[in-house]
């Protein structure tokens, strides 16, 4: 599932709908996504093709977002794990979805990277959603709450990084973040709009 309607709250932008390498950020997440799993659908004011469904409340946090895409997934009779993925993830890519929609087990699996869990780039396993329904029951919004209560299998670098790069995590939060990102597509002689 891919959640597109964050707040940008930080960067004063809709972030989904910045173009990056000539394709809006929601596109290209959404595209490296749906390249790995199947359904696919976005939670969020339908800013992709995929399907979309939209939190009873904007801005209720990402655990209200994950529950909603996991009840939309349920309904279209998907039981299994889930990739979470947040759109504002500019460099993640096929192989690491993949690594993580094929981590072995039934755990969720969340990766570490510069020394914080990335939970909207992880694999959820159905008792993880389960109980991420449970904490919104009780008013819960951060995903913080989830990773506290449900075990996770905690993937760090010596594992994803036989696939991936700490770049991949890299998500555009910030304006230093943006002007960053402006700034490196520059160097590769590209734009942003």
């Amino acid at each position: 599932m891919l959640l597109t309607w964050g707040t940008s709250s930080r960067l004063g932008i809709d972030k989904t709908m910045l173009v990056v390498g000539g394709e809006q950020l929601a596109r290209k997440v959404a595209r490296v996504l749906g390249g790995v799993v199947a359904p696919t659908i976005e939670v969020g004011p339908g800013r992709t093709d995929l399907h979309s469904v939209t939190e009873p409340e904007r801005g209720a946090g990402p655990l209200v977002a994950l529950v909603c895409g996991w009840e939309a997934l349920l309904s279209l009779g998907h039981d299994g794990p889930v990739i979470a993925l947040a759109a504002d993830l500019p460099r993640v890519t096929t192989e690491l979805l993949r690594f993580l929609a094929e981590w072995p087990g039934e755990s969720s699996a969340v990766p570490v990277a510069g020394g914080r869990a990335q939970p909207l780039c992880a694999r959820w396993a159905r008792p993880a959603l389960d109980h991420a329904r449970d904490l919104v029951a009780t008013g819960q919004r951060s995903m913080r709450a989830l990773l506290a209560t449900t075990t996770v299998d905690r993937v760090g670098p010596a594992e994803w990084g036989q696939v991936a790069t700490a770049e991949c995590f890299m998500d555009l939060d910030t304006p230093e973040d943006l002007a960053r990102l402006v700034d490196e597509a520059r160097a590769d002689g590209g734009t942003m709009e």
